[in-house]
C-alpha cells in the first residue's frame, strides 16, 4: 500500500477556478486540411498609412500629433493647395491611421479586401470617418493593394436607467471591401511533378498516417505510392500528369481523412486564470508532496488474481486507487477509482484551493514524477 499525502499551510479561500477537460477520445479522424496545409499557400500582411476625415470633431490634437498636419499638408500640397508657412491647421475633423489587410493566397488584381483602421494620434472616436485613398504595401514595400471607403465602428454604446455604458472600441474600424487588390503574390505554381504538404505540428507518426491515408484512400495499384513523408512535418505529394485534373485531384485530397493516434499526455495550467486544459486521461503515480493543511491521499493497493488450479495461467497484479481529500477541520471527499488527475483537481475545486495551491501541487507532483504527462504553465 502506497499513501500519497499533501498538505496545505492556510484555510481554502474562495476559488475561480475553471477546470475545462478535452478528454481524447480513442480513435478520431480529421481531414488533411484541418492538419495540413500546401507548402506556400499562406496569407500576406499589408501595412499602410493614411488619413480619416469627416470626423464630428473627434479627431487628432494637432499640437500633440504634428503628423496629422503634415500629412495633411502634403496631401493638399499634391492637390495644388499651398498653405501659407508656418500655419498649422487644426484638423479636429482628421485622424492618422494605419491600416492593414491580410491578402489571401491566389488573390489577383481587382479583387476586394477588408482592411482594419486603427487610430495613430490621439482621435477620441473615428465613427463616421472616411479613410482617403493609401497604398497597402507588404514586407517587400511594393504596393499590393489600394484602400478607400467609410469606416464602420463597432456598436454604439448601451445606457439604462439615465446612465450609458460604452461597450465598443471607438478608436479602430473597418471597411468591408475597402481595398483592391493591384499586384498579385506570386503563389506556389501547379506546373510541377508534385507538390507538399507542411503538418501545423511536428509529429513522425501523424506525418506517417498522413502519407498512409494518401496512399490508401488515392493511391492507384501496381505505381509507386503518391504521398511519402520527408520529415516529421512535410509530405510530399506527386501530382496527376494531366494539368486539368491537378485542382480536382487537390480538392480531394484536402478531404482525405486521417485516423490519429493518440495525442502525448499533456497539462496546460493558466496561472493568470487557474484554468486548467488537458488533452487525454492523465494518470497519478504514487509520491509524496508537502503542501500546508489541505491533506490529499491518493492509496494504490495491489488486487491481485490468481489463475485457476492445473489451467497454466499467470498471476495478475492490477492496482486500485483510494483518493482521499481533506481540509482540516473541514469535510472529506473520498474518490474510489484510478488515480486520475481530473478527480483530484475537481476535489481541491470543490474544497476551494486557490490556483496557485493548484499550480503549487502540479508543479510538486511532476517534479516528484508522479505526473505521468508534460506540465505546461502559461
Amino acid at each position: 500500500m502506497v499513501k500519497t499525502t499533501l498538505f496545505r499551510q492556510s484555510a481554502a479561500l474562495g476559488l475561480a477556478i475553471g477546470l475545462l477537460l478535452t478528454i481524447a477520445a480513442p480513435v478520431r479522424a480529421e481531414r488533411i486540411k484541418e492538419i495540413a496545409t500546401l507548402q506556400g499557400v499562406r496569407t500576406n500582411q499589408l501595412l499602410g498609412y493614411g488619413l480619416v476625415v469627416g470626423l464630428d470633431g473627434s479627431g487628432d490634437q494637432t499640437t500633440q500629433a504634428p503628423f496629422t498636419a503634415q500629412s495633411v499638408n502634403s496631401m493638399l500640397s499634391q492637390l495644388g493647395i499651398q498653405l501659407p508657412p508656418g500655419v498649422t491647421p487644426q484638423l479636429r475633423n482628421s485622424a492618422a491611421v494605419m491600416v492593414t489587410a491580410q491578402l489571401p493566397a491566389f488573390a489577383r488584381p481587382g479583387q476586394p479586401i477588408d482592411v482594419t483602421v486603427s487610430s495613430l494620434g490621439n482621435a477620441r472616436s473615428l465613427r463616421g470617418g472616411t479613410l482617403l485613398l493609401m497604398p497597402l504595401r507588404g514586407a517587400d514595400n511594393q504596393i499590393y493593394a489600394m484602400a478607400q471607403g467609410n469606416v464602420i465602428v463597432g456598436g454604439a454604446g448601451a445606457s439604462a436607467g439615465g446612465s450609458r455604458v460604452q461597450i465598443n472600441h471607438l478608436s479602430a474600424g473597418r471597411v468591408p471591401g475597402g481595398a483592391t487588390v493591384e499586384r498579385a503574390v506570386p503563389s506556389p505554381a501547379l506546373t510541377g511533378d508534385s507538390v507538399r504538404l507542411e503538418l501545423s505540428q511536428t509529429d513522425f507518426t501523424l506525418a506517417g498516417k498522413v502519407a498512409e491515408a494518401i496512399n490508401r484512400t488515392l493511391g492507384s495499384a501496381g505505381t509507386a505510392p503518391l504521398a511519402q513523408a520527408l520529415d516529421a512535418r512535410v509530405i510530399q505529394v506527386r501530382l496527376p500528369v494531366d494539368p486539368a485534373a491537378r485542382v480536382p485531384f487537390l480538392a480531394q485530397l484536402e478531404n482525405v481523412d486521417v485516423v490519429q493516434a493518440l495525442p502525448s499526455p499533456k497539462v496546460v495550467v493558466n496561472a493568470r486564470t487557474g484554468s486548467v486544459v488537458m488533452n487525454q486521461t492523465v494518470t497519478l503515480e504514487p509520491s509524496a508532496v508537502a503542501h500546508g493543511n489541505l491533506s490529499v491521499t491518493i492509496t494504490s493497493t495491489p488486487v491481485i488474481s490468481q489463475p485457476g488450479p492445473l489451467s497454466q495461467g499467470q498471476t495478475v497484479v492490477a492496482e486500485k486507487a483510494d483518493i482521499q481529500i481533506r481540509q482540516e477541520g473541514g469535510a472529506l471527499m473520498r474518490l474510489e477509482a484510478a488515480a486520475k488527475l481530473t478527480d483530484v483537481i475537481k476535489a481541491l475545486n470543490a474544497l476551494g484551493a486557490t490556483s496557485g495551491d493548484l499550480i503549487a501541487i502540479l508543479q510538486a507532483l511532476k517534479a516528484a514524477g508522479s505526473l505521468r504527462a508534460e506540465l505546461e504553465i502559461i
